[in-house]
């Protein structure tokens, strides 16, 4: 009887593939009448060319870059009035209106920015043009169009590649993120260039910056091993976040929002603009409440950003403080499959107060100092304090799992009760970056940079409850574990205009850790220990113009990864897992014309001691992971963005990949003789990697300040573990979403933005996430499934008011 869904699940995936094979292609061959040239050189006011200047035409895809010369050249442009627009960091863009009936010749003079600008802080560890790797950007008007209170990953979901899921199902609390297939503890986060991942679990956590979209001006999606960075390895992807750029007017903004399960935020901002041309003050204030799709799975946030800078012509320092404080009920546990389609919002936690409760605050001080034309210095310095606990009701749990004696009571020995249990983590992370730029405005850029940081982690539990107490008092520590991890990059790397058309970079770094833990010594005992590694990663490419409309990329790269607290303090020296190694290939090709733009990407991401879960109990009993020698993913990614007409916009992406481990064993517990089984496999797909994702956004504006937008997206099957068995494993889903979005610019107010969001309109029943545990039974194979269903039909509303 399963023959019929597995031909459906076969047929409406091969409908999604030649429906975004066709699109694809069709944007591709959208023909572009185009018949003038526009060329000219952009300089600065000292007379200095300026290469890599960005030319554009507004309301087009049509653009370009200045080469090492300061020159360039637009071919094909359409008759008729268009907006020309000149932008280089450092330098205040300029737009000319230009009536094009014939060829145009420019010479373009760019004025230097009266004070330095936020962006060249980041820039070293930013892609450029230049860089040729897979990366996308995304603006604050981006963000602004989908922030309704729903985390960063949600707000990121329709970019290429990634898979977004949340425990609550709702979008708010606990969300997670994958890029490639690769999950949160391989994808590299930093904030103003300065690391954000956990150290220790390598995770990161947006539940810890509740509203922290609000406070961002553009993220950069790095895909693969991509640029030298700060903090933890990239091993799949990075995600660059930059805080508000400098506003040099005065505002005010209030965004009130709310909907389906309660969801409601409200934030207010504000800003000084700058004063006496010197000093700027930035501030939000944020609280976000939700109820959550499953049951009692509420989020109450609350977070503030505040920064305040100074501003020199050449030189600023930024001080940003900013924190958020979360109270989530834990839907950690996820929902049987026994139960997926009787109660989806099941939720295995009823005691009233199994929540997660945290406090982050973070500190950056953030300086830029221009030393010369070419030459300019960038040093932040940051703390970040965590503290917070997880509350658990255990029912029946042994008294020697806690380091207590049984209790007795006249002839009667008690070995269980029930107890409630803290699990607390308290940590210190505090450290510096700095990157020393050089342009030579002409062949040459290069950064030299770096970053050291000192994680101080306190993790200890503590009884708070026993309904038989016995030799117990209240807030009992039944374990302390502190650890120290230290962390030290240094890198450098140059790009080199080798003829008018081609360009190469090299980039190298250099990654030391040293990382002391309570772990297992050879004789089993709990012991303090020390880990030290070293990483060498170079990276190398080109880029090569074949014309103003078209450039094709390659580059190699290679990235390395530490084991997590886990591998560590779960294992003896002996049993303990290597760290994993990356060697990842990119090549690319692009083409803008005024309607279209399209990219094609591909990679082959080739692993060695990649580490997975394979059921086997290592020498102290755990259920580590293991390094699997060989695995790989290979894969083409397609962007297109495409005018339809005057007031039709199609922006598509999709991914097409194959993931596989090329020998794989598993090991099944044997309930029936107490031993492991092995099971040996060959070329199965990598866990939680579907060979499809696609994504598209269909943007129709009928009239002025109104857009409606159709955003979807397609997920293709996920194994939940290496066996590609297909008992265990997430169903493709594809969502659709629709998006009315209304401004208006009142004499009062600089703009007043509605938003309407139906979510999941076709109600598709689907889970993002799941967990699964195989053994053996009285014979037979059994795997236990848990999964984490997201919300069917849902809708959110809200209003921005800026002053």
């Amino acid at each position: 009887m399963k023959k019929p869904t597995i031909e459906l699940q076969y047929s409406r995936q091969q409908s999604v593939y030649l429906l975004l094979s066709t699109a694809l292609l069709w944007l591709v061959s959208l023909p572009a009448w185009a018949q003038y040239a526009i060329s000219g050189t952009v300089n600065d006011a000292e007379g200095g060319m300026l290469p890599g200047a960005a030319i554009t035409i507004e309301g087009t895809y049509k653009g370009t870059f200045t080469d090492a010369n300061g020159a360039f050249q637009l071919t094909n442009v359409k008759p008729g009035s268009v907006l020309l627009r000149v932008s280089l960091l450092g330098y205040e863009p300029q737009t000319q209106v230009l009536d094009v009936t014939q060829n145009k010749t420019l010479s373009v003079s760019l004025a230097r920015t009266a004070v330095a600008v936020d962006e060249v802080v980041v820039s070293a560890t930013r892609a450029n043009q230049k860089s040729a790797i897979a990366y996308t950007d995304v603006t604050r008007r981006d963000l602004n169009k989908l922030n309704l209170g729903q985390d960063i990953p949600q707000l990121l979901n329709f970019t290429p590649s990634i898979v977004t899921t949340s425990d609550a199902g709702a979008g708010v609390g606990y969300t997670g993120i994958r890029i490639r297939g690769s999950d949160a503890t391989r994808v590299n986060v930093t904030l103003n260039g300065i690391p954000y991942n956990d150290a220790e679990s390598q995770g990161t956590f947006f539940v810890n910056m509740p509203d922290f979209a609000s406070s961002v001006s553009s993220i950069q999606i790095q895909r693969g091993v991509g640029t030298s960075t700060n903090g933890a390895g990239a091993f799949g992807a990075s995600v660059n976040i930059q805080t508000n750029k400098l506003e040099e007017k005065p505002y005010a903004e209030v965004n009130l929002s709310g909907g389906s399960f309660g969801t409601r935020k409200v934030n207010v901002l504000a800003g000084t603009g700058l004063l006496s041309n010197h000093f700027v003050l930035d501030a939000r204030l944020s609280k976000i409440y939700s109820d959550g799709y499953v049951d009692r799975a509420f989020s109450d946030l609350r977070s503030f950003y505040i920064s305040g800078g100074y501003y020199t012509k050449k030189s600023f320092f930024r001080l940003n403080v900013f924190s958020g404080q979360e109270q989530t009920y834990q839907s950690w546990g996820g929902v049987p499959e026994n139960l997926l389609k009787t109660n989806r919002t099941y939720n295995v936690y009823t005691y009233d107060n199994e929540t997660d409760n945290y406090q982050q605050d973070n500190y950056q001080l953030i300086t830029s100092h221009e030393l010369s034309r070419n030459w300019r210095l960038n040093v932040s310095a940051f703390y970040t304090k965590g503290k917070g606990y997880y509350e658990q009701y255990r029912p029946n749990d042994r008294f020697s799992n806690y380091g207590l004696p049984n209790v007795v009571i006249g002839d009667s020995t008690i070995s269980r009760t029930d107890i409630i249990r803290r699990r607390w983590l308290s940590n210190d992370f505090y450290g510096a970056v700095f990157s020393l730029d050089y342009n030579s405005f002409g062949k040459l850029t290069a950064n030299i940079g770096g970053g050291w940081n000192n994680y101080q982690g306190a993790h200890y539990g503590e009884i708070i409850w026993a309904r038989v107490a016995g030799n117990t008092n209240i807030r009992d520590r039944y374990y302390s574990d502190d650890a120290t991890k230290r962390d030290f990059n240094l890198y450098a790397k140059a790009f080199y205009q080798i003829s008018k058309p081609l360009n190469a970079f090299v980039d190298v770094q250099v990654r030391t850790i040293d990382y002391s833990f309570l772990g297992f010594n050879s004789q089993l005992q709990n012991v303090q220990q020390d880990a030290k590694l070293t990483f060498f990663n170079p990276k190398a490419g080109f880029t090569y113009v074949l014309n103003d409309r078209s450039t094709a990329y390659a580059s190699v790269g290679v990235g390395q990864r530490e084991p997590n607290r886990d591998d560590y303090t779960q294992s003896t020296p002996e049993s303990r897992p290597k760290s994993e190694r990356l060697i990842d290939y990119e090549a690319g090709y692009k083409i803008q014309t005024s309607q279209v733009a399209f990219t094609v990407n591909a990679y082959y991401m080739n692993y060695r001691n990649q580490l997975v879960l394979s059921g086997q109990l290592n020498d102290v009993g755990a259920y580590n992971r293991v390094n699997i020698p060989i695995s790989y993913r290979a894969g083409l990614e397609l962007e297109a963005g495409a005018r339809l007409a005057k007031q039709l916009r199609w922006n598509v992406n999709a991914t097409f990949s194959r993931n596989r481990v090329k020998n794989f064993t598993e090991y099944l517990d044997n309930f029936d003789n107490g031993s492991q089984e092995r099971r040996t496999y060959s070329e199965t797909d990598i866990s939680f990697s579907p060979n499809i994702i696609a994504g598209s956004q269909l943007l129709f504006t009928p009239a002025k300040g109104l857009e409606l937008g159709l955003l979807s997206k397609y997920v293709g099957k996920q194994y939940m573990d290496n066996t590609s068995n297909e008992s265990r494993k997430l169903n493709p889903y594809f969502t659709n979403d629709i998006r009315i979005i209304y401004s208006i610019k009142p004499k009062f107010a600089q703009e007043i933005a509605f938003t309407l969001l139906f979510n999941n309109v076709l109600n598709e029943l689907y889970e993002s996430n799941g967990y699964t545990y195989a053994y053996i039974s009285e014979g037979k194979v059994t795997a236990d499934n848990g999964y984490y269903p997201q919300a069917g039909r849902n809708f959110l509303a809200g209003v921005r008011v800026r002053f």
